[in-house]
């Protein structure tokens, strides 16, 4: 492997109960990357993940699904940042987004975690602010409470969707690791409206 590698993480919670729940695009975006580049994931216990290694263009990259449940992903994470002494311009995490509308991403660095507890863990391990994350709409709830929102499937009519969605989940992050984030971000185009993140004053745990 090349050296100094980019590490691309998804956000997500292990096990098939949860794989196609909305909480997961995280997940799927980089099975749709691991898929397209040939990438294969493995278990890697003392990574607390997933782990899929190689090569896109001449970036070594390294995919990682943190298996530690959501709230808790800065654990795996932030052993791997210091293992592999990764250096924090080359982290980028893929997260679902609440507040975006479906189908929409968002990329930058330097933002809040809007509420996210995965988001949340990893600056708490990490101790800063200061990384790329990829932010995909699910859809804001039209009724109920947020976890049941985020813990549900995607409905029959998005799940038409989602191909191109994590296709252009995917392109954007071949363009941040090829180009630059602001490639990545022009590439997207997003519009000035929503705003990423918004106030959530919702605090969950667990699987959130």
């Amino acid at each position: 492997m090349l050296s100094a590698p980019f590490l691309i993480v998804g956000l997500g919670n292990p096990g098939k109960k949860y794989r196609e729940t909305r909480h997961n695009i995280g997940f799927a975006a980089l099975d749709w990357l691991a898929e397209k580049y040939g990438l294969r994931f493995r278990k890697k216990g003392a990574w607390k993940g997933e782990v899929a290694e190689g090569n896109i263009g001449d970036r070594a990259v390294i995919l990682l699904k943190p298996y530690t449940y959501m709230n808790v992903s800065g654990e795996s994470v932030a052993f791997v940042m210091r293992y592999l002494q990764i250096e924090l311009s080359h982290l980028l995490v893929v997260v679902d987004d609440i507040a975006i509308p479906l189908g929409q991403l968002r990329i930058r660095s330097h933002s809040s975690s809007g509420g996210h507890n995965g988001l949340k863990s990893i600056e708490e391990h990490l101790q800063t602010q200061g990384y790329v994350r990829l932010r995909i709409g699910i859809g804001d709830r039209s009724e109920g409470d947020l976890a049941s929102h985020v813990l549900s499937p995607f409905r029959a009519e998005e799940k038409t969707l989602l191909p191109k969605i994590l296709e252009r989940a995917g392109e954007a992050i071949v363009r941040w690791l090829t180009q630059g984030l602001t490639s990545a971000m022009v590439g997207l185009n997003p519009p000035s409206n929503p705003s990423i993140g918004g106030n959530n004053d919702e605090e969950k745990k667990g699987l959130l």
